[in-house]
């Protein structure tokens, strides 16, 4: 994925670099703090997720597993080889604009790592402007394929969309020759689950429709009659927010769900009560839930927030993970962009959901998902593992 006019550029600055170095001052990082052989002795990075707005609660699972992920990779010293490492955390409100301007402002002020991103279109546009001026993005629950592959700066720390629909195939014998109708709304998010589904199950030759609804509606009768009457084999759902229990409702009372087998992520806890009696009608895949992986990572995480008052769910992993990716980049890079990214591609790592990928080639985070069902417990519904599905079984297909 390198760029050979990059490699032209780095050897003209390289050589600007000697010519200025006889009559320069000690030389510093981009973020101030003075440059020695090992590395800087201070990075600063810019964390911008959702703390207020509509998926500011994604923002705050991410928040308290970089936070928990952090501690862990460098042992309580936010330190690594002897380099500081100092985090700046912005709320972008889930708006793309803003998260752009924040972006600048830092990318501005010397910051070369920017991570976060609840939000696929603050993900998007954050990783144009890592792109444009060549910084590192760790980008954060964000699930839109589009984000994989962007450009050789982005990086994922979470799964994609295309992972959740590989993953609703395996509920599935035979999907060749069965007609699936796709039920979002329409956003990125809804958009890219779209062409998941017909690039990966109409892949398998399965006649893929959608119904995509604004993510302004309240009110969606009509939409569910919509997918009844076209009389699909399977309703692949995928919905985020707070319209979800309204969603369900109409999908329960208009029939959908005692006609049509129904497939959909499971959310985070507090969508849990959203499904109501339909709860054991559904066939849920799921990224990540506390107690579906079985490895020291994931004690260690859940012990960590639950330590700090927090609670884990279901987009905790992927700030965990960041912290991880993020610490390993900075002992490896040692200061420098280029080198860390090259640290980061193709590294395997022990994470909450345990052997966890960056795929070299397009930066996807190859991790394990999971089948999953909704059981009664008293007046409320819990998960419970069904079958743990393998990483490699569940890749995306390498993007271009």
């Amino acid at each position: 994925m390198r760029v050979t006019k990059k490699l032209l550029l780095g050897s003209v600055v390289a050589t600007a670099a000697l010519v200025l170095a006889a009559c320069a001052p000690a030389a510093e990082t981009p973020g101030g703090a003075p440059a020695g052989d090992e590395g800087p002795a201070e990075v600063t990075v810019g964390v911008i997720t959702s703390e207020t707005g509509p998926l500011a609660g994604y923002g705050a699972q991410y928040l308290d597993g970089f936070r928990a992920g952090l501690d862990y990779a460098t042992d309580g010293t936010n330190e690594v080889d002897g380099t500081k490492i100092t985090i700046d955390y912005r709320d972008d409100a889930g708006d793309p604009d803003t998260a752009v301007t924040i972006a600048k402002e830092l990318i501005g002020d010397g910051v070369q790592i920017l991570a976060g991103s609840a939000s696929s279109g603050v993900a998007l546009a954050v990783a144009e402007q890592a792109g444009q001026n060549q910084v590192l993005f760790l980008s954060g629950p964000a699930a839109a394929d589009a984000i994989t592959g962007i450009n050789d700066y982005t990086f994922r720390t979470g799964r994609q969309s295309a992972q959740d629909v590989a993953t609703s195939g395996t509920f599935v014998d035979d999907i060749d020759g069965k007609k699936v109708t796709v039920f979002a709304q329409n956003n990125a998010f809804g958009q890219g689950n779209e062409a998941a589904v017909q690039a990966i199950l109409g892949a398998k030759g399965a006649e893929v429709d959608s119904v995509l609804v604004a993510e302004d509606v309240t009110e969606f009768t009509t939409f569910a009659q919509q997918v009844l009457a076209g009389s699909p084999d399977l309703v692949f759902v995928a919905w985020a927010g707070a319209t979800s229990g309204a969603m369900w409702q109409a999908m329960s009372q208009q029939g959908v769900l005692d006609e049509i087998p129904v497939v959909t992520g499971l959310g985070d806890a507090v969508t849990f009560g959203a499904y109501g009696e339909a709860s054991e009608q559904i066939s849920f895949l799921n990224h990540y839930f506390p107690g579906a992986p079985d490895n020291d990572v994931n004690d260690a995480m859940v012990e960590a927030v639950e330590a700090a008052g927090g609670t884990p769910d279901l987009f905790t992993p992927d700030g965990f993970n960041a912290a991880l990716m993020l610490v390993h980049a900075i002992e490896e890079g040692a200061g420098d962009v280029d080198a860390m990214v090259a640290a980061l591609e193709g590294y395997s790592f022990d994470g909450p959901k345990g052997t966890t990928t960056v795929r070299a080639g397009d930066h996807a985070l190859i991790q394990e998902m999971y089948q999953v069902k909704l059981v009664a417990d008293g007046d409320s519904f819990i998960p419970e593992l069904v079958a743990t599905v393998p990483a490699d079984e569940v890749a995306p297909a390498e993007a271009e």
